[in-house]
């Protein structure tokens, strides 16, 4: 029986058989085939020592968050305990990276202001990991600036003295003999040289922001060789960093680099909401990414109108099958590419508006849900079977998702190709809004992808946390928006208002075309993407807190004072006049130079 404590992609995992979980994209993520237990999300108070004795192992963060580890057996009895406020599945997270184009060199940032260094703040890079043999990440006396580098992937935490003692073998073979913690991708090496490299055999040229800033890294882990790091696993590494650095009474600049596409975009789900909690502990900013979604195709959205009448009764609309779309109604469509095993398509709307959702396959097959009938429901067209799943409100949120789960029917390795279309007809509207969203580039074909798109309300989770710095990219050459990073809101042209200044995203932006930054053997590369736009302002804010605090100039300078003054700082972008914008955010780029 579903329960209103879950969220409705568990729900709809809990509800749907193993071997058709084992062909979605997210249905799996979570589960532990061999040991037959879920890893979820919890938000609870009061106690939960108790789940011990179910066999449930508990693993307590902050701010009334835990991971459990619960049999699939204890799931249904898990939601009725009364110290459960809220359960999720993990998700997976995706960096905001893009193939290299046309190199830049940036210039130090560090530069802003003599003796701004980051020297007394940390730096917290949360990523692939870090090739800590380069000397961009040594002091001059050739130790470590690392302070303790926590690689999960190992499940081993190596401290400054460690790092140190492999450092001294002479070689980089020799030394991940004793610390052999690596970054297989380059990706963290690249986020950590931008955000607080020194520059290396490079000189000042080849510097980051903040040179001098000490580090601490967290290597994601995967469940699997082959998959993708999960919210999981951020949540235990933000909880680690805000822990270190509190005990080592030292501010922190947080860098997350990466996200996903599934949720309201609103900052409502458990991962947006502990961002929000956790930014809160200790003297600490957490910036994110804003991810590469905008020019992606993955997102619609838009406002339906009310008919003015209906010619037919709702049941008789609802039971009979009538593709054509009245007054008001929308067609939103979709092209699937060849050889795609599995897609998933999420339809956001307001809880209070009725919709009648008729899909259609590229063959003209069709079926038709009505948006106040909740649960599962299963079709097939052609062969294509779709999982369907209507859910209601959760604790956290008005919004009401429907969640469309695409997967190669029986006998079938691939998804019917061509284009597959959603018509909505209103049936009662209140503000008619909707908005749909694919999974993130990272997983789906070039040519799955919606045919008329809505570049804006891309921004991925957690960028759109409320309390983060989310961070956009521009292009420094050109000094334009860069058209792949994730935009903001979208409903201020049919409200016919500004939205609320909390909600404006991104809050900057910082170069993320043609970036050079270390790569891990040693040397410099040109990289693009979110990825590495998100550094350049970690950076910047650990520059304010040294600034702040450490120099005491002001000791309250972190937190939302930091996102403050980073807004402050900006100067406008190129082409942009009105600010705020849904490109570059409050009032535009992060000076570079």
């Amino acid at each position: 029986m579903d329960s209103q404590k879950n969220e409705n992609l568990l729900n709809l995992a809990l509800d749907t058989a193993p071997v058709e979980r084992e062909r979605s994209l997210e249905l799996n993520v979570g589960y532990n085939m061999e040991e037959k237990t879920w890893e979820v999300i919890v938000k609870y108070h009061g106690s939960l020592q108790a789940l011990a004795e179910w066999g449930i192992t508990v693993e307590e963060l902050i701010a009334g968050y835990a991971i459990l580890t619960v049999p699939e057996s204890e799931m249904d009895r898990l939601a009725e305990l009364e110290q459960i406020e809220y359960v999720e599945k993990p998700k997976r997270l995706f960096f905001s990276d893009l193939s290299g184009s046309t190199a830049s060199c940036f210039t130090p940032g560090s530069q802003l202001y003599e003796g701004l260094t980051g020297k007394g703040v940390l730096v917290a890079v949360i990523d692939s990991g870090i090739s800590y043999y380069n000397r961009d990440f040594r002091n001059a006396d050739g130790t470590t600036r690392i302070r303790y580098l926590w690689d999960q992937v190992l499940g081993r935490e190596f401290d400054a003295a460690q790092i140190n003692e492999a450092l001294m073998t002479g070689s980089r073979q020799e030394a991940q003999q004793l610390v052999p913690s690596i970054d297989t991708s380059g990706h963290g090496t690249a986020v950590a040289g931008i955000a607080a490299g020194n520059g290396g055999e490079g000189g000042p040229a080849y510097a980051g922001v903040a040179r001098e800033s000490e580090l601490i890294i967290v290597r994601l882990g995967s469940p699997r060789e082959d998959s993708f790091p999960r919210t999981t696993e951020l949540m235990r590494a933000l909880t680690y960093v805000v822990r270190k650095a509190v005990e080592l009474a030292m501010p922190v600049a947080v860098n997350l680099s990466f996200g996903n596409t599934y949720g309201a975009h609103n900052g409502t789900s458990l991962l947006e909401r502990f961002l929000d909690n956790v930014s809160e502990i200790g003297r600490s900013v957490i910036c994110v990414g804003s991810g590469n979604e905008g020019a992606s195709g993955g997102h619609v959205g838009g406002s339906l109108r009310q008919q003015e009448r209906q010619s037919v009764g709702l049941t008789n609309i609802v039971n009979s099958i009538d593709t054509s779309v009245t007054d008001g109604g929308r067609k939103v469509e979709m092209t699937v590419g060849s050889y795609e095993r599995g897609l998933n398509v999420q339809l956001w709307k307001e809880y209070a508006d009725r919709y009648l959702v008729t899909v259609l396959s590229p063959s003209g097959e069709t079926f038709q849900v009505d948006t106040d009938r909740p649960g599962k429901q299963a079709y097939r067209l052609q062969q294509t079977e779709i999982l369907f799943y209507n859910g209601e409100p959760a604790p956290y949120m008005t919004a009401q998702e429907l969640y469309f789960d695409f997967l190669p029917a029986d006998g079938s390795r691939y998804l019917d190709r061509g284009v597959w279309t959603f018509e909505l007809r209103p049936l009662r509207v209140i503000t008619g809004n909707y908005t749909f969203y694919l999974p993130s580039e990272a997983v789906r074909s070039a040519d799955t992808r919606f045919v008329r798109t809505t570049p804006d309300v891309t921004l991925t989770i957690p960028s759109t946390a409320v309390k983060v710095v989310t961070v956009g990219a521009y292009d420094p050459v050109y000094e334009s928006y860069a058209d792949f990073s994730g935009r903001g809101y979208l409903y201020q042209d049919q409200v016919n208002s500004r939205t609320s200044d909390t909600f404006v995203k991104p809050d900057i932006v910082a170069p993320g075309v043609g970036v050079l930054a270390p790569n891990r053997d040693g040397g410099y590369s040109p990289v693009t993407g979110t990825s590495f736009a998100a550094p350049f302002v970690t950076g910047a804010a650990a520059l304010l807190m040294q600034w702040g605090i450490v120099m005491k100039n002001d000791p309250y300078l972190y937190g939302e004072k930091v996102k403050a003054y980073l807004r402050k700082g900006a100067k406008p972008i190129r082409g942009v006049a009105e600010y705020p914008d849904s490109r570059v955010g409050a009032y535009g780029n992060i000076v570079s130079s």
